[in-house]
């Protein structure tokens, strides 16, 4: 098998070595708007194997938009921090579905939790999770930075920096990049190829917050936001061929 490596001097494949992807709860539940899906939870690990089967080495953050947002439970009178809490651990949910789905087609994974509940899942360790990553193994990484208040887009940031990845794909669903409007209500809204980190804080495009944003420019990590609906996108992204929006 070709290495991620060896592709990359033959220009026949990926031009990542390891990767980070950030994928949101909407993307499990596909058409059904809540939940999981199981079929697209399939696809998305039959994706996922395509990726490490060229000798990338995978690591994936989820959302939990499927089943539970902290904001919408502050809007609702709720304790922010609690809020917050119950959307951490739907993301272990998430987790747990896309561990069974990449197990049952013969991907190694590991999932990894940033609050502590050792009978479910590793705690994070970051020299573990980089371990797990020169073993092959697919790790996973569920209840976003383990506090309140930051988001899982900022968690994926994280994330990406700390085990020295060299990129955060952003899949989002039914959305192929970024836009100057939100374009399933802006007729006319016009998508960006490219984009750099201030224009995505000036013109706050809503890429991800803030706070991710600020950490990948401090930081110098590329993002790649592109639509997780048309198969084969995660491919096109880390051989580096034209895909969604590119923010560096």
């Amino acid at each position: 098998m070709e290495t991620a490596n060896e592709a990359t001097q033959t220009g026949s494949g990926p031009v990542y070595r390891r990767v980070v992807i950030k994928l949101s709860g909407e993307a499990l539940a596909g058409s059904k708007g809540f939940g999981l899906d199981w079929q697209v939870v399939m696809r998305i690990a039959s994706e996922i194997k395509e990726v490490v089967d060229l000798g990338i080495q995978v690591c994936v953050v989820t959302g939990a938009g499927n089943i539970w947002r902290g904001a919408q439970g502050s809007e609702m009178g709720m304790e922010r921090a609690t809020a917050d809490n119950m959307g951490m651990l739907g993301t272990v949910i998430n987790a747990l579905a896309l561990q069974a789905a990449m197990e049952k087609i013969g991907l190694d994974t590991r999932v990894q939790t940033a609050i502590e509940m050792r009978e479910v899942a590793e705690p994070f360790i970051r020299r573990r999770a980089i371990r797990h990553l020169e073993k092959g193994r697919v790790v996973i990484f569920a209840a976003g930075t383990g506090s309140p208040y930051f988001t899982t887009d900022t968690a994926a940031a994280l994330r990406t920096l700390e085990v020295e990845a060299d990129v955060l794909l952003m899949a989002k669903r039914g959305v192929d990049g970024v836009y100057d409007a939100d374009p399933r209500t802006t007729p006319g809204a016009r998508k960006f190829d490219q984009l750099k980190y201030r224009q995505v804080l000036e013109k706050n495009l809503g890429v991800m917050d803030s706070t991710a944003t600020s950490l990948c420019m401090d930081n110098g990590i590329p993002i790649i936001v592109f639509d997780f609906d048309e198969p084969g996108n995660i491919l096109k992204a880390v051989k580096g061929e034209k895909v969604g929006t590119k923010v560096e």
